[in-house]
Protein backbone atom coordinates (compact mmCIF):
# COMPACT_ATOMS: atom_id res chain seq x y z
CA UNK A 1 0.00 0.00 0.00
CA UNK A 2 1.35 3.41 -0.96
CA UNK A 3 0.44 6.48 1.05
CA UNK A 4 1.59 10.03 1.63
CA UNK A 5 2.93 11.39 4.90
CA UNK A 6 3.64 14.98 5.76
CA UNK A 7 6.15 15.98 8.40
CA UNK A 8 3.66 18.53 9.71
CA UNK A 9 1.28 15.68 10.49
CA UNK A 10 3.84 13.74 12.54
CA UNK A 11 5.72 11.65 9.98
CA UNK A 12 8.64 9.65 11.39
CA UNK A 13 12.00 11.45 11.61
CA UNK A 14 13.81 12.04 8.36
CA UNK A 15 10.95 11.58 5.90
CA UNK A 16 10.68 14.55 3.59
CA UNK A 17 7.38 16.33 3.13
CA UNK A 18 5.01 14.73 0.62
CA UNK A 19 7.32 11.76 0.08
CA UNK A 20 5.70 8.44 -0.84
CA UNK A 21 6.33 5.70 1.73
CA UNK A 22 6.16 1.96 1.02
CA UNK A 23 5.82 -0.07 4.21
CA UNK A 24 7.24 -3.56 3.66
CA UNK A 25 4.52 -5.07 5.85
CA UNK A 26 2.01 -3.91 3.28
CA UNK A 27 3.83 -6.17 0.80
CA UNK A 28 3.77 -9.29 2.95
CA UNK A 29 6.73 -8.99 5.33
CA UNK A 30 5.86 -10.42 8.75
CA UNK A 31 8.71 -9.10 10.86
CA UNK A 32 9.46 -12.66 12.08
CA UNK A 33 13.02 -13.84 11.58
CA UNK A 34 12.03 -17.38 10.58
CA UNK A 35 10.02 -16.10 7.59
CA UNK A 36 11.61 -15.28 4.23
CA UNK A 37 11.12 -11.53 3.80
CA UNK A 38 12.96 -11.29 0.51
CA UNK A 39 9.91 -11.36 -1.83
CA UNK A 40 8.10 -8.69 0.17
CA UNK A 41 11.14 -6.44 0.48
CA UNK A 42 11.92 -6.72 -3.23
CA UNK A 43 8.32 -5.96 -4.22
CA UNK A 44 8.36 -2.83 -2.06
CA UNK A 45 11.68 -1.72 -3.56
CA UNK A 46 10.53 -2.38 -7.12
CA UNK A 47 7.22 -0.56 -6.60
CA UNK A 48 9.01 2.41 -5.08
CA UNK A 49 11.42 2.53 -8.01
CA UNK A 50 8.60 2.43 -10.55
CA UNK A 51 6.96 5.31 -8.71
CA UNK A 52 10.10 7.32 -9.44
CA UNK A 53 11.27 7.20 -5.86
CA UNK A 54 10.29 7.41 -2.26
CA UNK A 55 11.00 5.57 0.97
CA UNK A 56 10.82 1.84 1.55
CA UNK A 57 10.02 1.71 5.26
CA UNK A 58 11.08 -1.27 7.38
CA UNK A 59 9.30 -1.05 10.76
CA UNK A 60 10.54 -2.70 13.96
CA UNK A 61 10.89 -6.45 13.62
CA UNK A 62 13.25 -9.14 12.35
CA UNK A 63 13.53 -9.74 8.61
CA UNK A 64 15.56 -12.48 6.92
CA UNK A 65 16.46 -12.00 3.27
CA UNK A 66 18.71 -13.03 0.46
CA UNK A 67 19.99 -10.61 -2.16
CA UNK A 68 17.98 -7.43 -2.67
CA UNK A 69 18.34 -5.29 -5.78
CA UNK A 70 18.06 -1.57 -5.09
CA UNK A 71 16.46 0.85 -7.57
CA UNK A 72 17.15 4.45 -8.50
CA UNK A 73 15.37 6.99 -6.33
CA UNK A 74 14.76 4.52 -3.50
CA UNK A 75 15.50 5.37 0.11
CA UNK A 76 15.63 2.18 2.18
CA UNK A 77 14.85 3.16 5.79
CA UNK A 78 15.23 0.71 8.70
CA UNK A 79 13.46 1.96 11.79
CA UNK A 80 14.99 1.63 15.25
CA UNK A 81 14.20 -1.90 16.38
CA UNK A 82 14.35 -3.30 12.84
CA UNK A 83 17.00 -5.87 11.96
CA UNK A 84 17.63 -7.12 8.43
CA UNK A 85 19.42 -10.50 8.52
CA UNK A 86 21.40 -11.90 5.61
CA UNK A 87 20.19 -15.36 4.70
CA UNK A 88 22.32 -18.33 5.76
CA UNK A 89 21.50 -20.04 2.44
CA UNK A 90 24.11 -19.27 -0.23
CA UNK A 91 21.46 -19.99 -2.91
CA UNK A 92 19.57 -16.87 -1.81
CA UNK A 93 22.27 -14.68 -3.34
CA UNK A 94 23.27 -13.90 -6.92
CA UNK A 95 26.20 -15.75 -8.42
CA UNK A 96 29.60 -14.63 -7.26
CA UNK A 97 31.28 -12.26 -7.36
CA UNK A 98 28.18 -10.02 -7.39
CA UNK A 99 26.65 -11.53 -4.28
CA UNK A 100 25.54 -9.05 -1.64
CA UNK A 101 22.60 -8.48 0.69
CA UNK A 102 22.02 -4.99 -0.75
CA UNK A 103 23.10 -4.65 -4.38
CA UNK A 104 22.89 -1.72 -6.78
CA UNK A 105 24.27 -1.20 -10.28
CA UNK A 106 24.12 1.98 -12.40
CA UNK A 107 21.70 3.68 -9.99
CA UNK A 108 21.02 7.32 -9.14
CA UNK A 109 19.82 9.01 -5.97
CA UNK A 110 19.71 6.14 -3.51
CA UNK A 111 19.92 5.99 0.27
CA UNK A 112 20.34 3.28 2.90
CA UNK A 113 19.42 4.89 6.21
CA UNK A 114 17.71 4.64 9.57
CA UNK A 115 18.44 3.58 13.15
CA UNK A 116 18.14 -0.16 12.62
CA UNK A 117 20.65 -2.98 12.09
CA UNK A 118 21.86 -4.98 9.09
CA UNK A 119 23.31 -8.31 10.26
CA UNK A 120 25.36 -10.61 8.02
CA UNK A 121 25.24 -13.47 10.56
CA UNK A 122 28.82 -14.50 9.80
CA UNK A 123 30.26 -17.48 11.68
CA UNK A 124 33.78 -18.89 11.81
CA UNK A 125 35.68 -22.07 12.51
CA UNK A 126 39.29 -22.57 13.61
CA UNK A 127 41.50 -25.09 11.86
CA UNK A 128 45.13 -25.44 10.73
CA UNK A 129 46.00 -23.18 7.83
CA UNK A 130 45.79 -25.11 4.54
CA UNK A 131 47.50 -22.54 2.31
CA UNK A 132 50.56 -20.29 2.28
CA UNK A 133 49.87 -16.58 2.48
CA UNK A 134 53.05 -14.99 1.14
CA UNK A 135 52.02 -11.61 2.48
CA UNK A 136 52.37 -12.84 6.05
CA UNK A 137 55.09 -15.45 5.44
CA UNK A 138 57.46 -13.83 8.01
CA UNK A 139 54.79 -14.22 10.69
CA UNK A 140 54.37 -17.89 9.82
CA UNK A 141 58.10 -18.51 10.09
CA UNK A 142 58.20 -16.87 13.52
CA UNK A 143 55.34 -19.05 14.70
CA UNK A 144 57.03 -22.18 13.36
CA UNK A 145 60.30 -21.23 15.05
CA UNK A 146 58.43 -20.82 18.34
CA UNK A 147 56.77 -24.23 17.75
CA UNK A 148 53.29 -22.71 17.97
CA UNK A 149 50.34 -24.15 16.02
CA UNK A 150 49.34 -22.41 12.82
CA UNK A 151 45.65 -22.28 13.62
CA UNK A 152 43.54 -19.59 12.03
CA UNK A 153 39.88 -18.72 11.50
CA UNK A 154 37.90 -19.37 8.32
CA UNK A 155 34.30 -18.36 7.48
CA UNK A 156 31.87 -21.24 7.87
CA UNK A 157 28.41 -22.13 6.63
CA UNK A 158 28.89 -21.43 2.91
CA UNK A 159 30.51 -23.64 0.24
CA UNK A 160 34.27 -23.11 0.10
CA UNK A 161 34.15 -22.04 -3.55
CA UNK A 162 31.69 -19.26 -2.72
CA UNK A 163 32.68 -15.61 -2.81
CA UNK A 164 31.13 -14.62 0.48
CA UNK A 165 28.42 -11.98 0.06
CA UNK A 166 29.05 -8.41 1.07
CA UNK A 167 26.45 -6.50 3.01
CA UNK A 168 26.43 -3.58 0.54
CA UNK A 169 27.82 -3.69 -3.02
CA UNK A 170 27.25 -0.67 -5.27
CA UNK A 171 28.63 -0.47 -8.81
CA UNK A 172 28.73 2.79 -10.79
CA UNK A 173 26.11 4.57 -8.68
CA UNK A 174 25.77 8.32 -8.21
CA UNK A 175 24.46 10.45 -5.34
CA UNK A 176 24.49 7.79 -2.65
CA UNK A 177 23.84 8.28 1.06
CA UNK A 178 24.41 5.64 3.76
CA UNK A 179 23.65 6.90 7.26
CA UNK A 180 22.71 6.03 10.81
CA UNK A 181 22.60 2.25 10.59
CA UNK A 182 24.53 -0.52 12.30
CA UNK A 183 26.23 -3.01 9.94
CA UNK A 184 27.42 -6.08 11.83
CA UNK A 185 28.90 -9.53 11.23
CA UNK A 186 29.48 -9.25 7.48
CA UNK A 187 30.87 -12.38 5.79
CA UNK A 188 32.97 -10.29 3.45
CA UNK A 189 33.60 -6.57 2.87
CA UNK A 190 30.85 -4.68 4.64
CA UNK A 191 30.40 -1.71 2.28
CA UNK A 192 32.04 -1.91 -1.14
CA UNK A 193 31.33 0.87 -3.68
CA UNK A 194 32.99 0.79 -7.12
CA UNK A 195 33.09 3.74 -9.53
CA UNK A 196 30.54 5.60 -7.43
CA UNK A 197 30.31 9.39 -7.43
CA UNK A 198 29.15 11.72 -4.68
CA UNK A 199 29.05 9.11 -1.93
CA UNK A 200 28.22 10.13 1.65
CA UNK A 201 28.65 7.73 4.59
CA UNK A 202 27.69 9.35 7.89
CA UNK A 203 27.07 8.24 11.45
CA UNK A 204 27.20 4.48 10.94
CA UNK A 205 28.56 1.66 13.11
CA UNK A 206 30.35 -1.32 11.57
CA UNK A 207 31.30 -4.34 13.65
CA UNK A 208 32.85 -7.75 13.02
CA UNK A 209 34.91 -9.98 15.31
CA UNK A 210 38.42 -8.63 15.85
CA UNK A 211 39.53 -12.17 16.64
CA UNK A 212 37.97 -14.11 13.79
CA UNK A 213 36.43 -12.01 11.01
CA UNK A 214 38.89 -12.48 8.17
CA UNK A 215 37.97 -10.69 4.93
CA UNK A 216 35.28 -8.65 6.71
CA UNK A 217 36.63 -5.20 5.80
CA UNK A 218 34.71 -2.12 6.88
CA UNK A 219 34.45 0.34 3.97
CA UNK A 220 36.26 -0.27 0.65
CA UNK A 221 35.81 2.56 -1.87
CA UNK A 222 37.24 1.42 -5.21
CA UNK A 223 37.61 3.88 -8.08
CA UNK A 224 35.20 6.31 -6.42
CA UNK A 225 35.08 10.11 -6.60
CA UNK A 226 33.84 12.73 -4.17
CA UNK A 227 33.56 10.52 -1.09
CA UNK A 228 32.72 11.80 2.41
CA UNK A 229 33.00 9.46 5.41
CA UNK A 230 32.26 11.01 8.79
CA UNK A 231 31.10 10.53 12.37
CA UNK A 232 31.37 6.75 12.20
CA UNK A 233 32.77 3.89 14.31
CA UNK A 234 34.32 0.88 12.60
CA UNK A 235 35.53 -2.21 14.48
CA UNK A 236 36.53 -4.93 12.03
CA UNK A 237 38.46 -8.15 11.96
CA UNK A 238 40.04 -7.10 8.69
CA UNK A 239 40.93 -3.61 7.42
CA UNK A 240 38.60 -0.90 8.70
CA UNK A 241 38.87 1.72 5.96
CA UNK A 242 40.51 0.77 2.66
CA UNK A 243 41.03 2.74 -0.54
CA UNK A 244 41.30 0.75 -3.79
CA UNK A 245 42.01 1.42 -7.43
CA UNK A 246 41.64 -2.09 -8.82
CA UNK A 247 40.06 -3.96 -11.72
CA UNK A 248 37.81 -6.28 -9.69
CA UNK A 249 34.53 -4.88 -11.06
CA UNK A 250 35.74 -3.17 -14.23
CA UNK A 251 38.66 -1.06 -15.37
CA UNK A 252 40.87 0.30 -12.62
CA UNK A 253 39.80 3.88 -11.88
CA UNK A 254 41.30 6.49 -9.55
CA UNK A 255 39.84 6.92 -6.09
CA UNK A 256 40.00 10.65 -5.51
CA UNK A 257 38.54 13.64 -3.70
CA UNK A 258 37.99 11.86 -0.38
CA UNK A 259 37.45 13.29 3.11
CA UNK A 260 37.32 11.31 6.34
CA UNK A 261 36.46 13.13 9.56
CA UNK A 262 35.50 12.44 13.17
CA UNK A 263 35.76 8.64 13.11
CA UNK A 264 36.93 5.95 15.53
CA UNK A 265 38.55 2.85 14.00
CA UNK A 266 39.74 -0.55 15.25
CA UNK A 267 41.10 -3.39 13.12
CA UNK A 268 42.91 -6.69 13.48
CA UNK A 269 44.74 -5.63 10.33
CA UNK A 270 45.02 -1.96 9.21
CA UNK A 271 42.81 0.82 10.50
CA UNK A 272 43.39 3.01 7.42
CA UNK A 273 44.92 1.43 4.34
CA UNK A 274 45.83 2.78 0.92
CA UNK A 275 45.54 -0.70 -0.50
CA UNK A 276 48.26 -2.68 -2.22
CA UNK A 277 45.64 -3.46 -4.90
CA UNK A 278 46.19 -0.13 -6.66
CA UNK A 279 46.65 -0.22 -10.43
CA UNK A 280 45.74 3.41 -11.15
CA UNK A 281 45.70 6.07 -8.42
CA UNK A 282 44.48 7.07 -4.98
CA UNK A 283 44.83 10.82 -4.59
CA UNK A 284 43.48 14.04 -3.10
CA UNK A 285 42.58 12.56 0.29
CA UNK A 286 42.14 14.48 3.56
CA UNK A 287 41.75 12.59 6.85
CA UNK A 288 41.22 14.54 10.08
CA UNK A 289 40.16 13.98 13.70
CA UNK A 290 40.43 10.20 13.80
CA UNK A 291 41.00 7.95 16.81
CA UNK A 292 42.54 4.53 16.12
CA UNK A 293 42.39 2.11 19.05
CA UNK A 294 43.14 -1.59 19.45
CA UNK A 295 44.49 -2.08 15.93
CA UNK A 296 47.19 -4.30 14.47
CA UNK A 297 48.41 -1.53 12.18
CA UNK A 298 47.54 2.16 12.17
CA UNK A 299 48.22 3.88 8.83
CA UNK A 300 49.26 1.76 5.85
CA UNK A 301 50.42 3.05 2.46
CA UNK A 302 50.98 0.08 0.16
CA UNK A 303 51.41 -0.16 -3.62
CA UNK A 304 52.02 -3.59 -5.18
CA UNK A 305 50.38 -3.20 -8.62
CA UNK A 306 52.10 -0.14 -10.07
CA UNK A 307 49.61 2.56 -9.04
CA UNK A 308 50.12 5.96 -7.42
CA UNK A 309 49.23 7.30 -3.98
CA UNK A 310 49.63 11.07 -3.87
CA UNK A 311 48.43 14.33 -2.34
CA UNK A 312 47.28 12.96 1.02
CA UNK A 313 46.93 15.00 4.21
CA UNK A 314 46.35 13.24 7.54
CA UNK A 315 46.05 15.28 10.73
CA UNK A 316 44.96 15.16 14.35
CA UNK A 317 45.26 11.41 14.88
CA UNK A 318 45.44 9.36 18.06
CA UNK A 319 46.80 5.88 17.31
CA UNK A 320 47.12 2.77 19.49
CA UNK A 321 48.37 -0.50 17.99
CA UNK A 322 49.29 -3.96 19.24
CA UNK A 323 50.27 -7.23 17.64
CA UNK A 324 47.31 -9.53 16.84
CA UNK A 325 47.35 -13.19 15.83
CA UNK A 326 49.91 -14.38 13.28
CA UNK A 327 47.56 -14.61 10.27
CA UNK A 328 46.63 -10.91 10.17
CA UNK A 329 48.48 -8.34 8.09
CA UNK A 330 50.19 -5.93 10.46
CA UNK A 331 52.73 -6.08 13.24
CA UNK A 332 51.57 -3.69 15.93
CA UNK A 333 53.03 -0.86 13.83
CA UNK A 334 51.52 2.64 13.90
CA UNK A 335 52.99 3.67 10.49
CA UNK A 336 53.68 1.49 7.45
CA UNK A 337 54.85 2.46 3.94
CA UNK A 338 55.66 -0.26 1.43
CA UNK A 339 56.23 -0.27 -2.34
CA UNK A 340 56.73 -3.64 -4.04
CA UNK A 341 56.04 -5.38 -7.29
CA UNK A 342 53.51 -8.17 -6.83
CA UNK A 343 56.01 -10.79 -8.00
CA UNK A 344 58.42 -9.70 -5.27
CA UNK A 345 55.83 -10.63 -2.67
CA UNK A 346 54.62 -14.03 -3.85
CA UNK A 347 57.41 -15.09 -6.23
CA UNK A 348 54.97 -15.55 -9.13
CA UNK A 349 56.14 -14.25 -12.50
CA UNK A 350 53.61 -12.17 -14.39
CA UNK A 351 53.50 -11.14 -18.03
CA UNK A 352 53.59 -7.37 -18.52
CA UNK A 353 53.90 -6.72 -14.81
CA UNK A 354 53.93 -2.96 -14.16
CA UNK A 355 56.92 -1.19 -12.73
CA UNK A 356 57.05 -0.43 -9.04
CA UNK A 357 54.39 2.09 -8.07
CA UNK A 358 54.68 5.55 -6.52
CA UNK A 359 53.95 7.14 -3.14
CA UNK A 360 54.48 10.90 -3.02
CA UNK A 361 53.29 14.15 -1.49
CA UNK A 362 52.07 12.79 1.85
CA UNK A 363 51.69 14.97 4.94
CA UNK A 364 51.09 13.43 8.39
CA UNK A 365 50.85 15.86 11.29
CA UNK A 366 49.66 16.21 14.85
CA UNK A 367 49.85 12.54 15.79
CA UNK A 368 50.27 10.70 19.07
CA UNK A 369 50.95 7.01 18.46
CA UNK A 370 51.48 4.13 20.88
CA UNK A 371 52.51 0.81 19.33
CA UNK A 372 54.41 -2.42 19.85
CA UNK A 373 55.90 -2.85 16.37
CA UNK A 374 58.45 -1.10 14.18
CA UNK A 375 57.08 1.72 12.04
CA UNK A 376 58.65 0.75 8.70
CA UNK A 377 58.65 3.48 6.04
CA UNK A 378 60.05 1.85 2.90
CA UNK A 379 60.12 2.86 -0.72
CA UNK A 380 61.42 0.63 -3.52
CA UNK A 381 64.94 0.52 -4.96
CA UNK A 382 63.45 1.58 -8.32
CA UNK A 383 60.79 3.95 -6.93
CA UNK A 384 61.72 5.92 -3.83
CA UNK A 385 59.17 7.59 -1.61
CA UNK A 386 59.05 11.26 -2.54
CA UNK A 387 58.12 14.31 -0.48
CA UNK A 388 56.83 12.70 2.70
CA UNK A 389 56.49 14.87 5.82
CA UNK A 390 55.95 13.99 9.47
CA UNK A 391 55.17 17.04 11.59
CA UNK A 392 54.49 17.08 15.34
CA UNK A 393 54.49 13.31 15.76
CA UNK A 394 55.03 11.57 19.10
CA UNK A 395 55.81 7.87 18.77
CA UNK A 396 55.84 5.60 21.84
CA UNK A 397 56.97 1.96 21.57
CA UNK A 398 56.24 -0.73 24.15
CA UNK A 399 56.38 -4.51 24.42
CA UNK A 400 53.33 -6.79 24.58
CA UNK A 401 54.14 -9.94 26.60
CA UNK A 402 50.86 -11.51 25.41
CA UNK A 403 51.77 -11.27 21.71
CA UNK A 404 52.49 -14.56 19.91
CA UNK A 405 56.03 -13.38 19.07
CA UNK A 406 58.32 -10.34 19.34
CA UNK A 407 60.42 -9.00 16.46
CA UNK A 408 60.67 -5.28 17.20
CA UNK A 409 64.23 -3.95 17.38
CA UNK A 410 63.80 -0.46 15.89
CA UNK A 411 61.14 2.16 16.65
CA UNK A 412 61.14 3.80 13.20
CA UNK A 413 62.97 2.63 10.08
CA UNK A 414 63.22 4.73 6.90
CA UNK A 415 64.63 3.49 3.59
CA UNK A 416 64.51 4.45 -0.09
CA UNK A 417 63.15 7.97 0.16
CA UNK A 418 63.92 11.44 -1.13
CA UNK A 419 62.81 14.85 0.12
CA UNK A 420 61.73 13.42 3.47
CA UNK A 421 61.12 15.77 6.41
CA UNK A 422 60.58 15.07 10.10
CA UNK A 423 59.82 18.14 12.20
CA UNK A 424 59.10 18.11 15.94
CA UNK A 425 59.14 14.32 16.10
CA UNK A 426 59.67 12.51 19.39
CA UNK A 427 60.47 8.80 19.79
CA UNK A 428 60.18 7.20 23.22
CA UNK A 429 60.24 3.69 24.72
CA UNK A 430 57.58 2.64 27.24
CA UNK A 431 57.10 -0.18 29.71
CA UNK A 432 56.86 -3.10 29.55
CA UNK A 433 60.26 -3.41 27.88
CA UNK A 434 61.80 -5.89 25.48
CA UNK A 435 65.38 -7.17 25.48
CA UNK A 436 65.31 -7.03 21.65
CA UNK A 437 65.04 -3.25 21.43
CA UNK A 438 68.03 -1.51 19.87
CA UNK A 439 67.74 1.62 17.71
CA UNK A 440 65.23 4.46 17.84
CA UNK A 441 65.63 5.80 14.29
CA UNK A 442 67.37 3.93 11.46
CA UNK A 443 67.79 5.67 8.08
CA UNK A 444 69.25 4.04 4.98
CA UNK A 445 69.48 5.10 1.32
CA UNK A 446 67.75 8.45 1.67
CA UNK A 447 68.50 11.62 -0.26
CA UNK A 448 67.30 15.03 0.89
CA UNK A 449 66.43 14.43 4.55
CA UNK A 450 65.51 17.10 7.10
CA UNK A 451 65.42 16.20 10.80
CA UNK A 452 64.28 19.36 12.56
CA UNK A 453 63.56 19.16 16.27
CA UNK A 454 63.76 15.36 16.31
CA UNK A 455 64.27 13.87 19.78
CA UNK A 456 65.07 10.14 19.95
CA UNK A 457 65.46 8.32 23.26
CA UNK A 458 67.83 5.41 23.85
CA UNK A 459 66.24 1.99 24.12
CA UNK A 460 66.43 0.76 27.73
CA UNK A 461 69.25 -1.71 28.29
CA UNK A 462 70.56 -1.40 24.74
CA UNK A 463 74.08 -0.39 23.77
CA UNK A 464 73.09 0.11 20.14
CA UNK A 465 73.27 3.58 18.56
CA UNK A 466 70.18 5.66 19.20
CA UNK A 467 70.13 6.86 15.58
CA UNK A 468 71.82 5.45 12.48
CA UNK A 469 72.42 6.99 9.06
CA UNK A 470 73.67 4.75 6.25
CA UNK A 471 74.27 5.66 2.61
CA UNK A 472 72.48 9.00 2.94
CA UNK A 473 73.06 12.24 1.08
CA UNK A 474 72.05 15.84 1.66
CA UNK A 475 70.92 15.41 5.26
CA UNK A 476 70.27 18.22 7.73
CA UNK A 477 69.92 17.62 11.48
CA UNK A 478 68.75 20.78 13.19
CA UNK A 479 67.88 21.29 16.87
CA UNK A 480 67.74 17.52 17.27
CA UNK A 481 68.89 15.12 19.94
CA UNK A 482 70.09 11.52 20.08
CA UNK A 483 72.69 10.34 22.57
CA UNK A 484 74.58 8.41 19.93
CA UNK A 485 74.59 8.74 16.15
CA UNK A 486 76.22 6.11 13.96
CA UNK A 487 77.11 7.10 10.39
CA UNK A 488 77.88 4.37 7.85
CA UNK A 489 78.06 3.70 4.12
CA UNK A 490 80.48 4.68 1.39
CA UNK A 491 77.74 6.75 -0.30
CA UNK A 492 77.09 8.96 2.71
CA UNK A 493 77.74 12.61 1.88
CA UNK A 494 76.68 16.12 2.87
CA UNK A 495 75.45 15.48 6.40
CA UNK A 496 75.06 18.80 8.21
CA UNK A 497 74.46 19.19 11.95
CA UNK A 498 73.09 22.44 13.43
CA UNK A 499 72.86 22.62 17.21
CA UNK A 500 72.31 18.89 17.44
CA UNK A 501 73.25 16.88 20.52
CA UNK A 502 74.80 13.56 19.55
CA UNK A 503 77.98 11.59 20.05
CA UNK A 504 78.99 10.59 16.52
CA UNK A 505 80.72 7.38 15.48
CA UNK A 506 81.70 6.80 11.84
CA UNK A 507 82.17 3.39 10.30
CA UNK A 508 85.22 2.75 8.08
CA UNK A 509 84.44 3.69 4.51
CA UNK A 510 82.58 6.91 5.23
CA UNK A 511 84.20 9.65 3.16
CA UNK A 512 86.25 12.19 5.05
CA UNK A 513 84.37 15.46 5.31
CA UNK A 514 80.96 13.80 4.76
CA UNK A 515 79.80 15.21 8.10
CA UNK A 516 79.91 18.90 8.96
CA UNK A 517 78.98 20.49 12.30
CA UNK A 518 77.79 24.06 11.97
Amino acid sequence: MKFWIMLALGAFAGIAAAQPVFNVKDYGATGRKQDDARPALQRAIDTCGKARGGTVYVPPGEYSSGQLHLRSGVRLYLEAGATLYASLDSRAFDASPRSALLYGEDLRDIAIEGRGTIDGQASYEWRPSDFTDFYIRPNQLLMEAAKKPLLRSFPSGFPKETVFPRLVLLLRCEDVRIAGLKFIRSRSWTINPYACKRLVIDGIYIYSSLKEAVWADGIDPDGCQDVRISNSTIETGDDALVFYSADIWGPALPTENVTVTNCRLSSASSAIKFRDGNSKAIRHVAIDNVVIRNSNRGLAFMVFDGGIVEDVVMSNLSIETRRFDWFWWGDGDPLHFNIKRRSEVDGTKRDNEPRAGTIRNISIRNVIAHGTGTSAINGHPESWLDDIRLDNVRLFVSHDPQAPYENTDTALRLRHARNFAMKDVEIRWEKPQSAKWQTGLAVEEVRGLLLDGVDVAAAPGSGAPVMTLKDVEDVTLRYSRANTLRVAGAHTNKVRLFQTEAKITMDPGVAQGAIVRQ
